[in-house]
């Protein structure tokens, strides 16, 4: 990573927001991170991507400011899409609890820490209980202080996986117990997280479970910080992943492939992320072996190399709406 001034203390949040088939309202909650009450710019903030996902009805847009930045713009964007999304109406085939699902702090810069993410994510699941009455919180990893659960485990003890809508069971971390409208949000922090999905040209659900459990990182052979879920999507079936980063230095094996495992430095340790196109490599052969081909692979967001350079260059160049320029560049 370049080791600019500008882009030392810079962290990126992935905002999940459980709405895609209203694209207006997405970037109306967009623009909120960019902008205050008055409809003035927010300096020093820039949203460098919007994923939409009209079958799963999620969205994700990633945020990236500063430490000392990103709090108010991430909330702005909470609250203004806690006032527009109601869960009683949310329909999708992506596994969701929460009208805002998910706001993980991921740190970029070499002066910001997984503990000062952790302490602001924490900072801001408090803060957007107090704002929008009604909003409740669990916490993952740096910002769940006491024990550091992944996001994977938390999800599975609040029964997210199972798309669960009797929210009287569940125990927040923060705030009330959770109530249908707002449903239950995932505020965290730790290294960055990618998502890469490969689609493979099947209807069958169970075949594509047989995939991603075998591409899993808790399988035998497995791939390292790998997690996965198989979901129907545009009639055929998606290998959803997880991409988390490894501590140190990429598996020696020669079965996770021979192209380099993107590194970087948080607080002096070494991290790496598995390649996307090991991911969808290990997916196509493993659908080959039931005759199936795979249709495409979708990377939802950058790398965390890419994510800083373009929030360095987008920063520096005064552009908050770059989900604008990059949509320009895609066409």
């Amino acid at each position: 990573m370049s080791c600019s001034a500008l882009g030392r203390r810079l962290v990126a949040c992935l905002l999940n927001i459980s709405e895609a088939r209203r694209r207006d309202l997405v970037e109306t909650v967009a623009r909120s991170a960019i902008t205050d009450t008055h409809g003035k710019k927010r300096e020093g903030i820039t949203v460098l991507n919007i994923f939409n996902d009209v079958d799963y009805n999620r969205s994700v847009i990633t945020i990236v400011a500063s430490i000392d930045l990103i709090r108010e713009a991430v909330l702005s964007a909470c609250e203004r899409a806690c006032s527009l999304i109601d869960m009683n109406a949310h329909e999708g085939t992506h596994p969701c609890m929460g009208a805002v699902d998910l706001v993980p702090i991921y740190p970029l810069g070499e002066e910001v820490g997984l503990e000062d993410c952790g302490k602001e994510a924490w900072a801001l699941a408090t803060a957007l209980t107090e704002r929008v009455a009604g909003t409740s919180a669990f916490l993952f990893g740096w910002a769940d202080s006491s024990q550091r659960r992944g996001l994977a485990q938390r999800r599975k003890e609040i029964g997210w996986f199972k798309k669960v809508k009797d929210m009287s069971s569940i125990q927040p971390d923060v705030g009330p117990q959770p109530t249908r409208r707002y449903g239950i949000t995932g505020v965290g922090a730790s290294p960055y997280v990618m998502n890469c999905n490969v689609t493979i040209d099947t209807q069958d659900l169970v075949l594509g479970r047989i995939v991603a459990l075998a591409v899993r990182e808790s399988s035998l052979g497995g791939i390292p910080g790998v997690q996965v879920m198989a979901l129907p999507h545009e009639g055929a079936v998606e290998i959803a992943c997880n991409v988390e980063c490894v501590q140190g230095g990429p598996p020696s094996s020669l079965s996770y492939g021979e192209e380099q495992w993107p590194s970087f430095a948080i607080g002096g340790q070494n991290f790496c992320h598995a390649p996307a196109s090991l991911i969808t490599a290990r997916v196509a052969e493993l659908a080959r072996h039931h005759g199936v081909a795979i249709k495409g692979t979708a990377l939802v967001g950058f790398t965390p190399h890419e994510c800083r350079r373009l929030a360095e260059g987008a920063l520096s160049n005064g552009i908050g709406e770059f989900w604008k320029e990059l949509r320009r560049l895609h066409m």
